[in-house]
């Protein structure tokens, strides 16, 4: 299987990735993660452009070594007015119960790289080592700018027909995020049917069919997964959930209590919370689910303007539980400790892995 020029990063002694999370994954967590030898990531498609530029000075000032830097290609939402009223006077009750009221109007909180110029120069000013795109591609030109300017690609793919765009696009290598992953699914298209396909099955099935290395990322929590991941073929594996509980998450105390105090013993798909699916533990938010349908959904990120509101709404009267608290089906086996000691205890038990699985 070729390994591609990520794994030949300076100092990435690991096939490790963490994996980048808006509003968890910190600049102090991904130098810590790459100092200790695998690749650190921050997600910065929640901000613009100058956002973005100081949480990359910001890894920077703690580690010379190289990061991922992620951002979202999701399809500009498209505003609704009338469904999106009717989907603020459904969670009237619930504002009022912490009284408020919802939004007068929903935004497009998040800018779409697609359609972000001045993040992209900011990127081939910056030059990160490593920059992802999840929820689809950027344009083509926008991929041939960051080529220009040596940067490795990474995308997420969670089918077949994904990862052949990735790789046709030039991408150095596919993230193959399993049905069982924490946070936002991937999809190019949030609409369209879901093959559901496990992190395992996806992955066998790239490295079967694609000439372009695979991440493995979905559900993935100790060294004896990601020796799961690298027997099928994945050149390295994107854990995620497994650094929410480290020192340096930003995660708030509710979500930490959420995955660490309830042991994460279940995970609920949901996309009530802002508007597209994704994977979250069962709290007040979770329990929601099933009581609309999809097309009552506002778009995303539009209804996620609503989730952030009935959030800080809820938090500032002492109710956690309506947090985006994302965790992948593996939440069970998170541990809280320090993000260099968690790759050094992953790294360990990848050794050991290995090692036991080798003939004698």
């Amino acid at each position: 299987m070729p390994k591609g020029r990520l794994l030949q990063l300076p100092g990435m002694r690991l096939p490790l990735i963490q994996a980048p999370m808006a509003g968890v994954s910190s600049p102090a967590m991904a130098a810590a993660v790459t100092e200790a030898g695998a690749l650190g990531s921050i997600a910065v498609g929640a901000g613009d452009a100058e956002t973005a530029r100081r949480l990359i000075q910001a890894v920077r000032a703690r580690t010379a070594g190289p990061f991922n830097v992620n951002l979202f290609c999701h399809a500009p939402g498209v505003a609704d007015p009338g469904k999106e009223a009717a989907w603020s006077e459904r969670f009237a009750p619930l504002f009022g119960m912490f009284g408020t009221r919802p939004p007068a109007g929903l935004r497009e909180i998040y800018r779409s790289f697609l359609v972000d110029e001045a993040m992209l120069r900011m990127l081939i000013d910056e030059r990160p080592a490593v920059v992802s795109f999840h929820f689809g591609l950027p344009t083509a030109s926008a991929i041939a700018a960051l080529r220009a300017a040596g940067i490795i690609l990474l995308a997420t793919a969670t089918n077949l027909a994904e990862a052949r765009a990735v790789a046709a696009a030039g991408i150095d290598a596919i993230v193959a995020q399993g049905w069982e992953a924490g946070g936002h699914r991937g999809m190019f298209d949030p609409d369209a049917p879901d093959d559901k396909l496990g992190t395992m099955a996806l992955v066998r099935l790239l490295v079967a069919e694609i000439a372009v290395p695979v991440i493995a990322a979905g559900g993935i929590m100790d060294g004896r997964g990601i020796a799961a991941a690298l027997a099928l073929g994945a050149c390295a594996a994107q854990l995620g959930t497994a650094f929410v509980a480290t020192d340096e998450s930003m995660a708030d105390a509710g979500y930490r209590a959420a995955l660490v105090e309830n042991g994460g013993k279940h995970t609920v798909m949901t996309r009530i919370v802002s508007g597209r699916p994704a994977r979250i533990l069962p709290n007040r938010f979770a329990a929601l689910n099933g009581t609309f349908t999809a097309d009552q959904v506002p778009a995303y990120p539009r209804a996620y303007d609503l989730g952030k509101a009935l959030h800080a709404a809820a938090q500032a009267r002492g109710e956690h539980g309506y947090g985006a608290h994302w965790a992948g089906q593996g939440a069970l086996l998170v541990r809280a400790m320090p993000a260099a000691k968690l790759v050094r205890t992953l790294a360990g038990e990848l050794e050991q892995a290995i090692h036991k699985r080798s003939p004698a």
